[in-house]
């Protein structure tokens, strides 16, 4: 499986894009259980964690589309420090708010400033990969070792967070991530010669969310993003009714972990069926894998069935980011990009709202069909509308 990937980093850069993006994204797996863990050790309050999280994931979803229009237009250099430095000024401000019993709106304000400013780093690394090897059947191992490299993040971030929140003090996740951001964030701005290149003249065809087939694939990913969200909350609820709430982070980064091996094997094939084909078949495969978890109690057996239900993430995500880079113009590439990110972080925040609701009022187990009912619409809907996705042009070689 490692043979194809050896390749990739041959060109200069490659290395320094690829570390700043993997630290800078640290975040995105550390923010949303670090913020439950943080508030939950303050309040015991699960609803309000989830919400806090909701408005967060709401505001970045508002915000991704733009910020990737500002980076298409302007060059990711200049959009991205001014950013990072406004949303490590939010994340502290959440931070000092919990800490000091402010009133509850702050933790909101916060939360909405902190999604407003978080940019998509993975759609910044991809759209660097596409400018360096666009057309060639390298750029589909390159998403699949970016869709790794998110695997990883998720992998480690939940349980680094979930350790230092119960172990040092409910505040030191948040601030590694803080320092994880802020870093990684402006060394990816530094490396200017393989970003890509600013686009003076926008396309004609507006926005990319009104391509037919984006918008497609923004709607099975809206479902994708209300699983990962739900089942987040979920199982840090589920770890506590065990008595085990220091193992939650082990247990979503063996969800995150099944996706990791999955990814590595899916990104080495050379595969023969069309990128549709092996879209639908990867959302089938979620809906399967995710059953078994509604009927699990004991955490060990739980965080194997997680780690088996994670086979199908990478594949998805792989697949959709690669339609998604063949249905979109070169000029709007990273905002197209940003637009199915935006969608993953919107069901993010309906997934841990509606998450957290049921699991108030349910428990968490039975909260857990929330999460198999949305994989099962991102099967439907994907299906559905697969003739949307199409390519219109001829088929590059990742494609035979």
């Amino acid at each position: 499986m490692v043979g194809p990937y050896r390749g990739l980093f041959e060109r200069p850069g490659t290395k320094a894009f690829v570390l700043a993006g993997l630290i800078g994204r640290m975040p995105m797996s550390m923010l949303g259980i670090g913020v439950i863990l943080l508030i939950t050790a303050l309040t015991d309050n699960y609803a309000t964690a989830g919400a806090v999280g909701a408005a967060s994931n709401l505001a970045f979803a508002a915000a991704a589309p733009l910020s990737g229009r500002l980076a298409d237009t302007f060059g990711q250099s200049r959009v991205i420090p001014p950013f990072a430095a406004v949303n490590a000024l939010a994340l502290a401000a959440l931070m000092i708010s919990a800490g000091s019993g402010l009133p509850e709106w702050t933790l909101y304000a916060s939360g909405l400033v902190i999604g407003a400013t978080s940019l998509s780093l993975g759609s910044m690394v991809r759209a660097r990969w596409t400018v360096i090897y666009g057309g060639t059947d390298r750029l589909h191992t390159a998403f699949a070792f970016e869709s790794v490299a998110d695997e990883v993040v998720f992998v480690t971030g939940p349980a680094l967070v979930t350790v230092l929140a119960t172990t040092v003090n409910p505040y030191a996740g948040l601030i590694v991530a803080l320092v994880c951001m802020l870093g990684g964030s402006l060394a990816l701005a530094a490396q200017r010669r393989t970003q890509p290149p600013v686009q003076v003249v926008r396309s004609s065809g507006g926005t990319p969310i009104l391509i037919p087939g984006v918008l497609l694939l923004a709607g099975v990913s809206l479902a994708l993003g209300a699983i990962f969200g739900s089942v987040d909350l979920i199982t840090v609820a589920f770890a506590q009714e065990q008595g085990v709430k220091w193992a939650s982070g082990f247990l979503l980064a063996s969800f995150a972990g099944g996706s990791m091996v999955s990814g590595l094997w899916f990104g080495s094939r050379n595969w023969r069926i069309s990128l549709r084909a092996r879209f639908v078949r990867a959302l089938a495969l979620f809906v399967v894998g995710l059953l078994p978890i509604l009927f699990i109690s004991a955490p060990g057996i739980m965080a194997a069935a997680l780690f088996l239900a994670g086979f199908a993430i990478s594949p998805t995500l792989i697949t959709c980011f690669s339609l998604t880079e063949r249905l979109v113009p070169q000029s709007l590439l990273t905002e197209g990009m940003a637009w199915i990110s935006t969608a993953i972080t919107l069901g993010v925040a309906l997934g841990s709202w509606a998450g957290g609701q049921l699991t108030e009022t349910y428990g968490a187990s039975d909260a857990y069909v929330f999460s198999i009912a949305a994989a099962a619409l991102a099967v439907i809907v994907g299906i559905g509308g697969s003739g949307l996705l199409r390519l219109p042009t001829a088929p590059s070689p990742s494609e035979t």
